[in-house]
């Protein structure tokens, strides 16, 4: 059973920083990619980022580039999300998804946007949100 869980949402002022983590549990094989995505009240989901266990391959959204830094940590099982430079356009729910077959996932193939509808496994969501 392929298990997701995030934490380290919270409020942050604009221009803050904040560091989400996802603790990935059940994957069968090391063959599979972590992505996040966000959403915001009355919008569609995105995907923001992604990486794959199998080589570490990444990929940003253009809208979080050189603000946003996915990484991880094999031996604690955890993705990371640094989120730098935080505005009020970053606020959302914020949910790490996971799927299999990394080479597929991430980074994503053209049309190169992450699709929230390839990953089969979902947290349960962090909320951030950014305000003075």
């Amino acid at each position: 059973q392929v298990l997701l869980a995030e934490s380290g949402g919270g409020l942050v002022q604009p221009g803050g920083s904040l560091r989400l983590s996802c603790e990935v549990s059940g994957f069968p094989s090391s063959d599979y990619a972590i992505g996040w995505f966000r959403q915001a009240p009355g919008k569609e989901r995105e995907g923001v980022s992604c990486i794959s266990n199998t080589d570490g391959s990444t990929y940003y959204a253009d809208f979080v580039k050189g603000r946003f830094t996915i990484s991880r940590d094999s031996a604690k099982n955890t993705v990371y999300l640094q989120m730098n430079t935080l505005s009020p356009d970053d606020a959302a729910d914020y949910y790490c998804a996971g799927g299999s077959w990394a080479a597929y996932l991430c980074p994503p193939t053209f049309p190169t946007i992450m699709r929230h509808y390839e990953y089969d496994y979902w947290g349960q969501g962090t909320q951030v949100s950014v305000s003075s």
